[in-house]
């Protein structure tokens, strides 16, 4: 059982909980990103029931929309102020997962900092990744899963990333996400922290 309330209340779908400890918790001086990582929690509870077949698409789907909205609110106290340009990222969701509340919350991250990030979206391809990297000369890939399903999906990617050649750095992400994981798919870094994205793109680009 979760003891993080607002982590609770995303599992328990209860959006009205959500909206309003999110609100009570910016109130009380909670770090923007204290809040992100328990929403995010709560989603990684709600990938593992829907694995587990003790929810459905529906739930998945309304689970989503109310990280969504308390993005919205969290969105302002996230953002930076914008620095010089720090270089391009590629990032996209894998092949067969069609999640895409984290790797938003990255991308609002990364761009906070300075970088230009090249959102590919969700349910991308291998081709699509390569293709992206080359053509912006991209320094970071970060390929972001929910589902341990689509962790072979994730492997191969990093697979063929690695095999094509391409002098990038491979960040994968998600709640999922752990040391094992990370070996598992052969990346460079692996993180279910949004926040790690930031330290990551800060030692490939001061390299």
């Amino acid at each position: 059982m979760l003891t993080d309330e607002l982590a609770r209340a995303v599992v328990e779908l209860d959006r009205n909980k959500v909206k309003s400890l999110v609100k009570e918790q910016l109130q009380a001086g909670t770090g923007p990103m204290a809040i992100v990582k328990s929403l995010q929690t709560g989603m990684a509870e709600v990938g593992k029931l829907f694995e587990a077949g003790e929810y459905f698409l529906s739930e998945l789907i309304n689970s989503g929309d109310i990280m969504k909205n308390a993005m919205v609110e969290l969105e302002p106290h996230l953002l930076g102020e914008k620095q010089d340009y720090r270089g391009n990222i590629v990032i996209g969701t894998v092949k067969g997962d069609i999640h895409d509340l984290g790797k938003d919350i990255v991308i609002m991250l990364l761009k906070g900092t300075g970088y230009n990030v090249i959102d590919l979206g969700v349910d991308v391809p291998i081709d699509s990744f390569i293709a992206a990297v080359k053509e912006h000369h991209a320094s970071l890939l970060a390929l972001s899963v929910l589902l341990t399903s689509c962790l072979d999906s994730m492997r191969d990617t990093v697979k063929a990333v690695k095999e094509a050649g391409l002098d990038v750095t491979v960040l994968i992400g998600g709640g999922i996400i752990d040391e094992r994981a990370t070996a598992y798919c052969g990346a460079d870094y692996g993180s279910m922290l949004a926040s790690d994205a930031i330290k990551v793109a800060e030692k490939v680009f001061a390299a």
